[in-house]
């Protein structure tokens, strides 16, 4: 990652500039030696300068000591200026990094996180709400009009905040959940709730069911954990109930995690007859469910069935909500439902990890909840929402019909973009990253999927989402006649 760029108006020549700038990034240690340099030619596109200015300066570096390369392996930094003249040689970095016990990201998922903060990008893959649509006025005025005695800036208890806890009890009960404050607990959103399941109630080796695709393959919280991942297939209707206990015989799975409820990435929604088979199926099974709700209040037509959680009398499912995708994924707040023994388990793994989530969020959150606003802002949000579905349906109607079939999401934020043609997804993605369009792959969610998008219309403005849609049509018709 560079943010640097040489002085154009500057009489120091160009090379001198770059060269300098690299031997301050290797002097102060942050290009640690073992660093491998990105390539000549994006070097060259990184600084806007020609490839001949980046060889000067390299070439200097490496008369110095201080990088060394040829064109197969690449440029990396093999001294830095005080280990020149030091005894001992300077950490080794790089062997820290890659001993750690934490999975690093996909490349994909790391080239995506980088490339959503990069200005004239168009993200038509992000999974979250656009600035547009967050309510920034009201939470600031809501912000605007604590008083000091009204909330606390120390520490909260281990469940959370009680008065949000409180209101979340509320909010559950209006959906068909009925739970008792100690078996609520407030998460710094639903991947933390995940991350606290998987270092507190499953041994390592262990195994997990999941639909195919998943969002949890994009993140690494539970195989970090050595636990594996057993993809079950879906259809239209959700999760394949029918297949569950083979699959779970032929891994000894430990539990399943489903998205019931708009799906991430495919959005779709179980059925009422699905959900009712997958209760059944798993009590036979003793098969404990998570079920992530995030999405649950994403809907345009018609409200989803009630929870998994809402039909639970055995305590089979731990149940995880948010306000990240309907009201702000900067608050970092969300919360899981379970038995009082796993809500004490996690609360008390989440004390050692952050000692709380963030007493002001949590009396944001909870101002929210409990005045009513949640509500109103809900009604707001499915009709711009449902708006920006039906636009984005219309351009794959029009752009997309001749290489691609997808469904109609009846709610959340994503269409599963199946490709009809035939085309090198890693070429796809890199050439749509050179022309300012953001794609999130199938195989970030199902590594054997190369044929699908996950497109989004939550995110990328409206004018956005006209143009990458349509130059994205164009990139697919182009690259699947270069590769028939």
């Amino acid at each position: 990652m560079i943010d640097w760029k040489p002085d154009f108006s500057s009489n120091i020549p160009l090379y001198i500039q770059i060269k300098e700038h690299i031997k301050n990034k290797i002097s102060l240690g942050e290009w640690a030696v073992g660093t491998k340099l990105p390539s000549q030619r994006a070097l060259a596109e990184l600084f806007a300068v020609n490839r001949s200015t980046i060889i000067s300066a390299l070439s200097d570096l490496t008369a110095e000591g201080l990088l060394e390369g040829n064109t197969r392996s690449g440029t990396r930094v093999v001294n830095n200026a005080w280990n020149l003249l030091a005894a001992s040689p300077p950490p080794d970095w790089n062997a820290y990094v890659q001993s750690g016990t934490y999975y690093p990201n996909q490349p994909t998922i790391q080239n995506i996180n980088r490339a959503e903060f990069q200005e004239g990008i168009v993200r038509l893959g992000t999974g979250e709400l656009s600035p547009e649509l967050l309510p920034s006025e009201q939470m600031s005025h809501i912000l605007g009009s604590c008083r000091m005695d009204s909330f606390s800036l120390g520490y909260e208890e281990p469940l959370g905040n009680r008065q949000l806890r409180e209101t979340i009890q509320d909010y559950l009960r209006g959906i068909g959940i009925h739970a008792s404050l100690a078996s609520i607990m407030v998460v710094s959103g639903a991947l933390q709730g995940l991350q606290l399941i998987s270092m507190g109630l499953l041994q390592r080796g262990s195994s997990i069911l999941l639909e195919k695709p998943s969002y949890l393959y994009s993140v690494h919280v539970f195989q970090s954990c050595a636990i594996k991942l057993w993809g079950v297939p879906m259809d239209e209707e959700g999760i394949q109930t029918e297949r569950i206990s083979r699959y779970k015989k032929g891994c000894n799975a430990s539990l399943l995690y489903t998205v019931p409820t708009f799906h991430n990435p495919t959005g779709r929604l179980m059925s009422e007859s699905r959900r009712q088979e997958l209760m059944k199926v798993c009590a036979d099974e003793g098969l404990p469910i998570i079920e992530d709700d995030v999405y649950r209040e994403l809907w345009f037509d018609n409200p989803p069935p009630l929870p998994l959680k809402a039909r639970d009398p055995n305590a089979l499912v731990l149940y995880l909500g948010s306000l990240s995708k309907t009201l702000s994924p900067g608050l970092r707040i969300g919360w899981v439902v379970a038995p009082e023994p796993v809500i004490e388990r996690l609360a008390d793994i989440k004390m050692q990890h952050d000692y709380g989530s963030s007493s002001l969020s949590q009396w944001a959150a909870a101002q929210w909840l409990g005045s009513g606003l949640y509500g109103q802002h809900l009604a707001a949000i499915r009709s711009r929402l449902k708006e920006r579905r039906d636009l984005a349906l219309a351009l794959l109607d029009s752009y997309f019909s001749a290489i691609a079939s997808w469904s109609v999401p009846p709610g959340g934020f994503y269409i599963w973009v199946r490709l009809t043609v035939k085309v090198p997804m890693h070429v796809l993605f890199e050439r749509a990253m050179k022309a300012g369009v953001l794609l999130n792959p199938g195989s970030v969610y199902d590594r054997n999927d190369g044929s699908c998008l996950r497109i989004s219309y939550a995110y990328a403005k409206q004018d956005e989402l006209e143009w990458g849609i349509r130059h994205l049509a164009d990139l697919i018709k182009q690259t699947s006649l270069h590769h028939s």
